[in-house]
Parts: structure tokens; sequence; C-alpha cells
């Protein structure tokens, strides 16, 4: 059983037990998985006192966690921190932060960057089996690439309430009349991803 980290801002522990029974209705293998905020611990047990421990990093954080490394890379750089990373079969193709400073270009927001990057990679403007990793809710004009992309889901972190295109302010990837509908994650290491947008800004207003 997978279980998915929730909306909320970390999950430090949440249990889920499953049971797989035989014919005559007796357990004999029980599994629970404790998952934190760096991963996934699990715990499998025969029922004979044998147990496994396992430990797997989290595939949405560990790819959150490198569209982290590219927003703060972007804050260095004078940018707004926003990261992403475009992945496929759990390998990152493409990675960005913000460019609209450096490229002098008002469209340049990391996903646009990674969408562009990746479809000049493939040979295909059209995306589909990706998923998209960035820090902050979408914008709507990011929104509206991800449909055009035909990107599959879309993971983000933090929430934004001034501009978001995905249920802050907007609702984009959800509307009825699309023909394309972009599954959603969201609140994967919020709180990391909020630190750094309002750490960033809280130096600029110094």
């Amino acid at each position: 059983m997978q279980v998915k980290r929730s909306s909320f801002e970390k999950v430090f522990v949440s249990i889920v037990s499953a049971s797989l029974q035989t014919g005559s209705g007796i357990v004999t293998e029980f599994y629970i998985r404790v998952v934190v905020s760096f991963g996934v611990l699990q715990l499998s047990s025969n029922g004979k006192g044998h147990v496994i421990l396992e430990q797997n990093m989290d595939a949405d954080t560990k790819f959150m966690q490198e569209a982290l490394t590219e927003a703060r890379e972007a804050a260095a750089a004078g940018e707004v921190p926003i990261g992403a990373v475009l992945v496929r079969d759990e390998r990152v193709l493409v990675r960005a932060g913000n460019r609209t400073i450096r490229d002098c270009d008002p469209t340049a927001h990391a996903e646009i960057v990674v969408l562009r990057e990746a479809a000049r990679i493939l040979g295909n403007y059209r995306l589909t089996d990706t998923t998209l990793y960035v820090t902050i809710e979408p914008c709507s004009m990011c929104a509206g690439a991800m449909i055009q992309a035909r990107v599959a889901r879309l993971v983000y972190g933090a929430d934004e309430p001034r501009g978001g295109a995905v249920r802050s302010c907007f609702e984009v990837l959800s509307h009825r009349e699309l023909n394309h509908r972009v599954e959603v994650t969201s609140g994967i290491l919020a709180s990391d991803c909020s630190e750094v947008i309002q750490s960033f800004f809280a130096i600029r207003r110094q």
C-alpha cells in the first residue's frame, strides 16, 4: 500500500497497515510503513518473528529536493527563488531555476525553462509521461504551458496565494472544458519551499 505525502507542510509520522490473508483467513504477513519527512521506513513480518527493515527515499521528496537546489541557486543569482525539475521514468530530464532577470525574458519562469529544454532534447513538444516538480504553485502561464505540453503530473511544494493557478487563485489544470488533465500532488516539502522564497524577500526588504 503506497502512502502519499499529504498537503500539510510536513508529515512526520503516518502509520498504515495492510494485511495479506490465506484462504483460511489467517493473517500471514503484515506491513507497517512509517512515512517521515525524509523518506519511507518499511517493516515487514512473516508471522515467524522475522523482521526486515528497508528505508527508501520517497521519489517525490527526492525530486523536490533537487528542485529546491535549483531555487537556491536562482536566489544566489538574484532571481526569485523558484526551481523546477522535469522527470521521466524516474530520471531527471531537465532542471532549472527562474531566469527572468538573467535572460531579460518575462516568460523565463523555471517551469517554462525546463519545458522548452525538454522539448528540444526530446525533439517533441508533447512531453507525455513526464512529471514536473516545482517548488511553488505555478502561475497561469506555466499551468497553460503544462497543458500544451501534455505533462502527465505536477508535483509542487508551497501554495502561491497571490497568483497560483492550480487552486489558490485559479484552477487552470482542472477546468472542465480542457481536453487534457494534469494529475496534481501538492505540499511536498512545503515548509522548505516557503522558507526559501520568504527568506529571499525578507533580505530584499532590508
